[in-house]
């Protein structure tokens, strides 16, 4: 005779059956897995994406210094066409992140007010920006004009220019791509400075047009 199955008993058996527990305690702690593994996978590429940038900033300083025609008897010229060539390989060495549509880069030449500068201060001999970004504000104005400044950049860590040179300063701003989702990654943009001081002696006087390029004025 079999015996009925009391609510007590069906009870107890339910309670000393194990055999789904693993699968419960995996669908409990899937959740959590989840999140933190995307987590961690948005925040390493956003990581990657802030160190590809600091790297691209100091190299377009460091090219921007370097740039010029002449030989060491007289001082290198500069022309539009070797700012926009400047700006192209930031844009290749960039490479996927295509600094050209989602970024903005901007690219001041400091120099002295006078040669020597006995004033102390600077002026914006000039600037030059690329990049479809063009809402973006720079961090760093001049102010009320172009000459008179004690420096640029960030308060407390300005940078000035020798006498009878220059300094290339680089602002690049960069609007984040997540992964997945913005909610995952600290900040949906990111914005690196760098700076270079010009070695080899150059021409203020101007940057130098050159026929059928266009200037990427800001």
């Amino acid at each position: 005779m079999t015996r009925a199955l009391t609510p007590f008993r069906f009870l107890a058996r339910l309670h000393a059956d194990t055999s789904g527990l693993a699968l419960l305690e995996f669908a409990f702690a899937l959740p959590i897995l989840l999140v933190m593994s995307l987590s961690g996978a948005e925040m390493t590429n956003y990581i990657t994406t802030k160190m590809r940038m600091s790297q691209v900033a100091l190299h377009l300083a460091d090219n921007a210094a370097r740039i010029g025609t002449g030989s060491q008897l007289v001082a290198k010229t500069i022309t539009e066409a070797d700012i926009n060539d400047l700006f192209v390989g930031a844009n290749l060495q960039g490479g996927e992140l295509n600094l050209q549509a989602n970024g903005r880069i901007i690219v001041t030449s400091l120099e002295p007010t006078a040669n020597p500068n006995t004033a102390g201060t600077y002026k914006i001999g000039w600037r030059r920006c690329y990049g479809a970004k063009t809402t973006y504000a720079r961090q760093f104005p001049t102010g009320s004009g172009t000459t008179g400044l004690t420096g640029l950049g960030p308060t407390g860590r300005q940078v000035t220019a020798p006498d009878n040179g220059a300094t290339m300063f680089i602002e690049l701003y960069y609007e984040y791509k997540p992964i997945l989702q913005t909610s995952l990654s600290p900040a949906t943009s990111m914005t690196e400075i760098a700076s270079m001081i010009v070695r080899d002696r150059r021409d203020l006087t101007q940057v130098y047009p050159v026929a059928g390029v266009t200037a990427s004025t800001c």
